[in-house]
């Protein structure tokens, strides 16, 4: 279930609870039913009191002992003829909220009393899906012993009880449901978003805009977008295609691994996926730097995922934030020119080893000691895009400086100058890195070599304030003439 359908359903819980609540009038069997108050109940139910007696928004006192989960007052209901359908406005059933509530008992008991296990809301969605979602398996085979529709659909996005189940981390009862041979193949609803953002709504601007194709999960990308280990290895045993993709492009690998599930993307893998799809624009490999995810990255690499393939694309975002992303100005990165501007030396030890090429470069010519070194870095976000002032860390130099010695240990060219003429020790001297700046001269960086505009490693320490300490420290190194 989408995060978005999870807020709705909590939505709705709560304003049948609302509604519920605020519902009273002269109606004493309802009010002690909410109230709690069983001996009241069993009092009026002697006096043969209407038992179907209603709230103004259709909430009956069966509704409300079945939201206290309070089953010997559902059991005197129930004898007492409550009629055990009853519908609230909004289309709920005590069933739909034995659901909410995980009680199975209940459930089976509303089902043993002749609940129809297929009502539905007015948006489509059914007793079993809401059971699904909760997550009481026992409460799921329950309802599938009494005819529930294994695979009926909600209306908003044509999703299913086992992707709802797949998504909220319910393995139990993924397994109740693919007993009763729930459709693992089915997809939710596939649909055209807008991709815009404040600069393209200015006039004149909207051809800026673009379309992408949204959805088209199946079960087993749900279980990959919410991290269910489980799940996902009882779909692939069922025969879930280890290669479902989103109708973006997005396989069930990249998926896991650009959410940060490891553990996922390893059964995944386990499962045949394919280590380098890229349909979307980028790997697995991309999306497992991008989350600094070593481990991932070795993964990967020992199923034989090329660290050479560059993006092509980016990741589609109406703006960046502390969302992980990957914009379209980082095309055309390969893994190693990521883990350069993302400052992971260990990640960059790991790519080498597994084949990647050092002299790899950006479009311009800028190659991943540049990057690491901070070219083009922002002063006023981190290294992965993120501003300062939400929560971006300000790269260390400690930390510049382990990458830049893994990528010149890993081979990258010392003095690599990209199309404007910057090298790697333009960008430490004009940032004021001394230690980096050490480094790479010792690695043999020519402090006087000049960029589009003119300007030496040594003119740019000319203009810092600290000039004094730099330029003392260029000349023990031999710098200087």
């Amino acid at each position: 279930m989408t995060g978005a359908r999870a807020v709705l359903a909590a939505l709705l819980v709560a304003a049948t609870t609302a509604a519920l609540a605020a519902a009273g009038g002269d109606t004493p069997l309802v009010d002690a039913a909410r109230a709690g108050d069983g001996g009241a109940v069993r009092a009026m139910l002697a006096r043969r009191v209407d038992v179907q007696q209603a709230h103004g928004d259709g909430s009956t006192a069966l509704h409300w002992a079945v939201h206290r989960d309070d089953l010997p007052m559902v059991e005197a209901l129930l004898r007492a003829g409550a009629r055990v359908d009853a519908a609230t406005d909004l289309g709920v059933t005590p069933l739909y909220l034995a659901c909410t509530n995980r009680s199975a008992a209940v459930v089976s008991r509303l089902l043993e009393a002749g609940a129809d296990p297929n009502l539905a809301l007015p948006s489509g969605e059914t007793a079993l899906m809401n059971c699904a979602r909760t997550g009481d398996p026992a409460a799921v085979r329950a309802l599938l012993a009494r005819g529930a529709r294994v695979d009926a659909r909600e209306a908003a996005h044509q999703q299913t009880a086992l992707m709802w189940a797949a998504a909220n981390g319910h393995s139990g009862v993924v397994t109740a449901l693919l007993s009763a041979a729930a459709d693992l193949r089915a997809r939710s609803t596939v649909y055209s978003q807008v991709v815009t953002s404040e600069v393209t709504q200015r006039a004149g601007r909207e051809e800026l805009n673009y379309t992408v194709p949204r959805g088209g999960s199946t079960p087993l990308l749900f279980a990959a977008r919410s991290g269910d280990v489980d799940s996902a290895r009882l779909l692939l045993e069922a025969g879930a295609d280890p290669n479902d993709a989103l109708a973006d492009g997005l396989p069930a690998l990249t998926l896991a691994a650009y959410s940060g599930h490891a553990a996922v993307a390893a059964v995944l893998l386990d499962g045949g996926a394919s280590p380098d799809a890229a349909a979307i624009g980028f790997t697995a490999l991309h999306a497992a730097v991008l989350r600094s995810d070593l481990a991932l990255v070795r993964a990967l690499l020992a199923r034989g995922a090329n660290p050479n393939v560059a993006m092509t694309r980016g990741t589609p975002m109406r703006r960046t934030s502390q969302d992980f992303d990957l914009p379209a100005a980082l095309v055309p990165s390969t893994p190693l020119l990521l883990a350069g501007k993302f400052l992971e030396p260990d990640i960059v030890s790991a790519l080498r080893a597994g084949g990647a090429d050092p002299r790899a470069v950006m479009r311009d010519g800028t190659t991943a000691l540049m990057l690491a070194a901070g070219l083009g870095a922002s002063a006023t976000q981190d290294r992965r895009g993120v501003a300062l002032i939400d929560g971006g860390r300000r790269a260390s130099e400690d930390l510049v400086l382990r990458t830049v010695e893994s990528l010149l240990e890993a081979g990258a060219a010392v003095n690599a100058a990209n199309q404007a003429g910057e090298t790697a020790l333009h960008a430490a001297a004009g940032a004021g890195l001394d230690r980096v700046v050490s480094h790479l001269v010792r690695a043999g960086a020519a402090v006087n070599a000049k960029n589009g505009r003119g300007q030496s490693p040594l003119s740019l320490v000319a203009k810092r304030d600290d000039r004094r300490a730099t330029a003392d420290l260029l000349r023990s190194l031999g710098a200087l003439e």
